[in-house]
């Protein structure tokens, strides 16, 4: 099998359990790292998949690889090689099929719920979940792309997650995270979560995050295992 391609846009927004999940699947996957200058292919030809982690920046930054990246991801979708997307990735997927990524009423940090739309695509990815606490860090949000279906929402975010077809799913959410990531991530953007002005209720400072690791860090993962087990279902073989 070719190798998944997994897009790294910044050194901390690793693929986390995403990786693990492969490994443990016996699947290939190759980094690419394009916050260290790594040379993007130019077509998706060469993988299985098409990976694309979080990351700081916006989709609509002037950064030279962006266009790259929206190009591979036309081209992934054209020749139906299954894409993934977590946050950022989920973002560069909306905007690459020819839809606005804009600012979300209030930042979401942290752990909050995300809900299953009542549709047959949200039960073929989800199973029969009332909803779960998924992990957030994230000030913009995505437009659903033509013939998108949304399979997840939470109370800040309407878009958590959409399909289209059976082979690509973009998210809003992390559901790649990892303890290590967490506490990096509070380490790291502190300020976000630390402003003592009144933060929206969608904003989790970092000792609650850090006090709910234990209990929702493995239910998240029954979900993320879902949906991994679900998108690698398509992956080309040859």
């Amino acid at each position: 099998m070719k190798p998944v391609a997994i897009f790294r846009h910044t050194r901390t927004e690793g693929p986390g359990y995403f990786a693990s999940f492969l490994d443990r699947h016996s699947i290939p996957w190759t980094l690419v790292a394009v916050d260290e200058g790594a040379t993007i292919p130019a077509s998706p030809d060469a993988f299985s998949g098409l990976c694309f982690m979080g990351g700081p920046m916006s989709v609509n930054d002037p950064l030279p690889w962006i266009p790259q990246l929206l190009s591979l991801i036309r081209q992934a979708v054209d020749k139906d090689i299954p894409v993934i997307g977590h946050c950022l990735g989920g973002q560069l997927m909306s905007k690459a099929l020819g839809k606005v990524v804009s600012r979300n009423p209030a930042k979401e940090i942290g752990w909050h719920e995300v809900r299953p739309t009542d549709t047959a695509e949200a039960r073929a990815w989800l199973g029969e979940t009332d909803g779960f606490d998924a992990f957030h860090w994230h000030g913009e949000t995505f437009a659903l792309p033509d013939g998108a279906t949304r399979i997840l929402g939470s109370d800040a975010c309407t878009n958590q997650a959409f399909v289209l077809g059976d082979r690509h799913l973009g998210m809003q959410c992390h559901v790649e995270m990892t303890e290590e990531m967490i506490r990096t991530w509070n380490t790291q953007w502190a300020d976000e979560v630390s402003d003592p002005a009144n933060p929206p209720a969608s904003v989790q400072k970092s000792e609650e995050q850090l006090a709910q690791m234990a209990t929702n860090l493995p239910a998240m993962r029954a979900m993320s295992d879902r949906l991994y087990t679900r998108w690698i279902a398509g992956l080309r073989q040859n």
